[in-house]
């Protein structure tokens, strides 16, 4: 019964693979006069990747086999004949025959992936459930491992898939000047926006396992006596990208220094800074703040956002943890907050702000 239904949805990826390229091919070919290769190429791709996405390997090679010969029949001179005139063309579409392979592999790997992700979740709450305290234990850190790694690996399939649309934009960039079909400017900024979201997912990725150290007591942390005021401005400073919503600081004047890993704790702050930016309406302020309070150096991070629910404030925390704004990430960003926080022998919590929440933290003074 499991190998028919197999087969099945083979056939349906198969099939979909046809159709998508057909259809996208009856859209192109009208506009070939004035829509250049690369865009053609780069649509071709697209399907290719979304083919990959929700169906198996078989369909994401049919997808990527059926696009690169459409191309060359339709959209590579001579038309309408799988002959290549120009060695350059002859190049360009080997490349783009490899790298729409490569895509649909790593996404068709991809959801395999977040199949065993999903699974090793169902057997991480069942080992609370059945096991023994201690066997619990054991086999939670055992599959938060495997759960780990098969996330990381989700992460790193589109940061690949990012590179492998590098490639073809510079293939148009090593052509002559008069053969281009992007100028400069566009090509320059096209280069810049996907290497800025490729650091941006591998830092993330980072952080997640940089959480898993922080949890097993593993993390090296590189202390030393930093004033609060360099830590709230350096946090501001990385928002400066959140130009959708307002920063203010207030920071109390002669607070003592505190003993962290300067780096760490930064990267908490702002990610409380980027959390509460997604979770508040644009254009409201949000309000970063650091104050003495008893021993501890305090700092709050304020937004203007429909607030959290008493009863949801500690399970924000929680890893993999997402609320009503289920588009809003993985849920890991909270979860790596209070692993740094803690490690540092704080604490944090959430109150309720003016109008929206309030996330607060201590850190003992040094």
């Amino acid at each position: 019964m499991h190998f028919s239904t197999s087969i099945y949805r083979r056939l349906i990826g198969v099939n979909v693979a046809i159709v998508s390229v057909a259809f996208t091919t009856i859209v192109l070919v009208p506009l070939r006069e004035t829509v250049n290769s690369t865009t053609i190429a780069l649509a071709y791709l697209l399907v290719a990747v979304l083919v990959s996405t929700f169906f198996q390997r078989w369909a994401a090679l049919t997808s990527a086999i059926l696009a690169a010969l459409a191309f060359n029949y339709f959209f590579l001179p001579p038309l309408y004949t799988l002959t290549i005139a120009e060695p350059q063309n002859l190049v360009s579409l080997f490349v783009f025959l490899a790298v729409a392979i490569t895509v649909g592999h790593l996404s068709a790997t991809s959801n395999k992936r977040r199949a065993q992700a999903e699974q090793l979740y169902k057997e991480l709450e069942a080992a609370f459930d059945v096991a023994s305290e201690a066997e619990a234990l054991r086999r939670s850190e055992k599959l938060k491992t495997s759960l780990l790694d098969a996330v990381t690996h989700d992460f790193r399939t589109p940061l690949t898939s990012i590179k492998a649309s590098v490639t073809m934009l510079v293939q148009d960039n090593q052509l002559r000047r008069e053969e281009r079909t992007l100028d400069q400017h566009s090509r320059g900024e096209l280069l810049q926006v996907i290497d800025e979201e490729s650091d941006r997912l591998n830092t993330f990725v980072e952080s997640m396992v940089e959480l898993a150290r922080f949890q097993s007591g593993d993390a090296y942390l590189k202390m030393s006596s930093v004033a609060p005021e360099e830590i709230v401005l350096k946090a501001a400073r990385r928002a400066r990208s959140l130009q959708s919503h307002k920063l203010r600081s207030e920071i109390e004047p002669d607070l003592p220094a505190i003993s962290v890993d300067s780096r760490a704790i930064v990267e908490a702050l702002y990610n409380l800074v980027e959390n509460a930016a997604k979770f508040s309406p644009s254009g409201t302020p949000i309000n970063i703040a650091a104050k003495r309070h008893d021993a501890d150096v305090r700092f709050c991070v304020e937004d203007e956002g429909p607030g959290i629910p008493t009863g949801e404030r500690e399970s924000v925390f929680d890893r993999f943890y997402q609320g009503e704004k289920s588009d809003a990430g993985l849920g890991m960003g909270l979860a790596i907050v209070r692993g740094i926080i803690e490690a540092h022998g704080g604490k944090i919590w959430i109150e309720s702000g003016k109008k929206g929440a309030r996330f607060v933290f201590d850190l003992p003074a040094s």
